[in-house]
């Protein structure tokens, strides 16, 4: 019994198609390509906009197929929490938004299963530097300094309440 195939894609929310990578990655499994790229843009809908890792795993015996949905990147809940289209690509000196600790701790929330900290706090601290290599600063401050008042426990109350 031959083993099922694993297609690991980075999609657009909600507007994968049959062209590369997918229709070349599925076509030679004799699979209907359509209603993949369908279900996949089903599950992935609610990313519009963001890149959201998905998996498609497939029995080329049967042609059944399994979409599993993975969590967008940091910096695509970051670009998408700031309603712009990307990074600074100069984040030393072009600032493209301003997030709130709250809206850090919603992401880190998100990205918490995927990362490696132990703690939100953790979680957090690893979204900031997300932040700095974007050129998104946090409450108006450069997120390296917002790292260091979470060490100094600065924020503690508010990590109290969403832990």
């Amino acid at each position: 019994m031959p083993e099922k195939k694993v297609v690991e894609l980075l999609v657009s929310g909600g507007q994968a198609n049959a062209g590369p990578p997918l229709g070349p990655a599925l076509g030679p499994l004799g699979v209907n390509v359509m209603m993949i790229v369908n279900k996949i843009n089903e599950v992935t809908k609610d990313y519009a906009g963001m890149k959201v890792p998905v998996k498609v795993t497939v029995d080329p015996d049967t042609k059944q197929f399994e979409v599993t949905v993975g969590t967008p990147t940091s910096s695509a809940l970051i670009v998408s929490e700031l309603k712009i289209e990307k990074g600074s690509a100069t984040p030393n000196t072009a600032k493209v938004g301003n997030l709130s600790i709250e809206q850090i701790i919603r992401i880190a929330k998100i990205k918490r299963a995927e990362l490696l900290a132990k703690t939100l706090k953790g979680a957090s601290k690893e979204v900031l530097g997300s932040c700095v290599s974007m050129g998104v600063t946090v409450d108006n401050r450069d997120p390296r300094e917002v790292q260091k008042d979470l060490d100094q426990g600065k924020y503690d109350e508010m990590f109290a309440k969403n832990e």
